[in-house]
């Protein structure tokens, strides 16, 4: 399986968040996150990310249960461990549900889940959504000791690991982005060792992705602010071809 997606190179899930917080911005019908995964899958993306938060700032219960029966890829819902999002989950039955922390004063997620500290209620959520047949991804930062946590949970139904990008895509020179990417890479083939699927994903964007879709073993990025943006000024298509060029150019090179 891991060998397989390296041969294919890495997938695009959009993000369409920031589709929901423009409309929520004026609590109108438009623009329809729905209407943009449509449009997002029609020019290429492989699937459909989309965080359903607590409080509810931008993708709304509806808007997952409109995903849920339109999306024709995967539909990857990021979500808390709350008890609201579990039964949301179990409700609309997303393909894949991907668990992050999640503070209500953030203004995006700001790290990966610390699945040493939190491994026991991370074990209850994963054992109901995997009953319920939902494919499970954890959403970590590149640190070795998060990876391996990872293979606990694997008999809870945990399939795979988003890492997190963050530092990366702040690294400020080629030094210090050079060793954020080792971070990765390393992050990457632990957990593929362990038999886990490898994603990545936050604040990846056309000038920078390429070099992360060139890990070896990397299946999929979930993308969603820098498409989002781009499609304000060229439209959703063209900034998601745009994106799935630059995934492409970046895979090139393995």
């Amino acid at each position: 399986m891991a060998a397989q997606a390296a041969r294919e190179g890495a997938k695009l899930s959009v993000n369409v968040d920031h589709v929901a917080t423009l409309r929520q911005a004026r609590k109108t019908q438009y623009p329809d996150p729905v209407e943009a995964a449509r449009i997002a899958e029609d020019a290429g993306a492989s699937g459909i990310t989309a965080h359903l938060r607590v409080d509810r700032r931008h993708v709304q219960d509806a808007d997952v249960e409109r995903l849920r029966a339109s999306v024709r890829g995967k539909l990857n819902l990021e979500m808390s461990t709350a008890e609201d999002m579990v039964k949301v989950a179990l409700r609309v039955k997303p393909h894949q549900v991907t668990l992050v922390p999640e503070r209500p004063e953030e203004v995006t997620t700001e790290g990966g889940l610390n699945l040493i500290l939190y491994g026991r209620r991370i074990v209850d959520v994963a054992d109901r959504l995997a009953a319920a047949g939902i494919a499970i991804s954890l959403f970590v930062d590149p640190d070795p000791r998060q990876i391996q946590a990872l293979n606990a949970l694997q008999e809870h139904g945990v399939t795979g690991f988003e890492i997190n990008t963050d530092a990366y895509t702040r690294a400020t020179d080629r030094e210090e982005t050079q060793a954020e990417l080792r971070q990765i890479a390393e992050a990457v083939e632990q957990g593929r060792a362990l038999g886990l699927r490898a994603y990545a994903g936050h604040g990846l964007r056309t000038d920078n992705v390429g070099a992360v879709a060139a890990v070896p073993g990397m299946e999929e990025l979930n993308i969603g602010h820098a498409i989002i943006a781009r499609a304000v000024i060229v439209g959703m298509e063209t900034a998601v071809q745009e994106m799935l060029a630059a995934i492409s150019a970046g895979a090139a090179q393995v």
